[in-house]
């Protein structure tokens, strides 16, 4: 029998190859919830199950249920272990352990479903946000994690992306980011950590240098997988 995090990465590869994925949605929508609770122990394996799940679902509400921004995040459509979820649900209740979607990453949604509550992350790593991808051109590509590779593989993701979207104006001695590190600017630890999180990624120094937010790009782009 598979695990789930096996079934998480079966999802998204038949997502990928454009394959059915009816049997795999109905595997996934069985699963007891005593089952999540039990397999998915730590923080490492709630984040392999739960981002390999959410980069697979987008896909799906926008290919084939054809659901649109804002609703595709806020709608709940996708059964896993007999109640419906967001991806909503998925980042902000679980990935991000209940925060406040509109809060920067300062306060706890305090109306979060127990289910949600017992399942979430013990700890935020600001990472996920280099790894969850919501069909954008601005996103994250997706990537398949493993249990295995995990912190190698978010360390990647998280250096490749910061590479590529992050302008440093020496003239100026600005550092133009992602408006990610705005919206879940918390998750970061303020602007002191996202220099520091630029520094560790990009090898250099920012002292004295302002941080600002670049703007983001909502045009679509779909099946961006590494």
């Amino acid at each position: 029998m598979s695990t789930l995090i096996e079934k998480a990465e079966e999802l998204l590869f038949a997502v990928r190859q454009k394959l059915p994925v009816e049997r795999i949605t109905e595997d996934i929508a069985q699963i007891e919830l005593p089952k999540l609770k039990t397999e998915l122990v730590d923080d490492h394996h709630r984040i392999v199950f739960w981002v390999n799940l959410y980069n697979a679902y987008y896909q799906i509400l926008r290919r084939d249920l054809e659901l649109n921004r804002p609703r595709i995040f806020t709608k709940r459509v996708i059964p896993i272990a007999g109640t419906y979820w967001s991806l909503d649900d998925i980042e902000h209740g679980i990935l991000r352990k209940y925060r406040f979607k509109y809060s920067l990453g300062y306060f706890t949604d305090f109306f979060t479903p127990t289910i949600i509550r017992e399942l979430a992350v013990q700890h935020i790593d600001y990472r996920i946000h280099f790894a969850l991808n919501c069909g954008a051109v601005s996103c994250p590509p997706i990537a398949f994690y493993s249990l295995d590779n995990l912190e190698n593989q978010l360390d990647e993701a998280t250096q490749n992306f910061l590479r590529a979207a992050t302008i440093i104006d020496k003239v100026k001695r600005e550092v133009a980011v992602t408006r990610i590190m705005f919206w879940f600017i918390k998750d970061f630890g303020g602007k002191a950590g996202i220099k520091k999180i630029i520094e560790k990624n990009l090898n250099l120094s920012l002292k004295g240098y302002k941080v600002r937010f670049q703007d983001y790009s909502w045009d679509e782009q779909l099946d961006n997988f590494i």
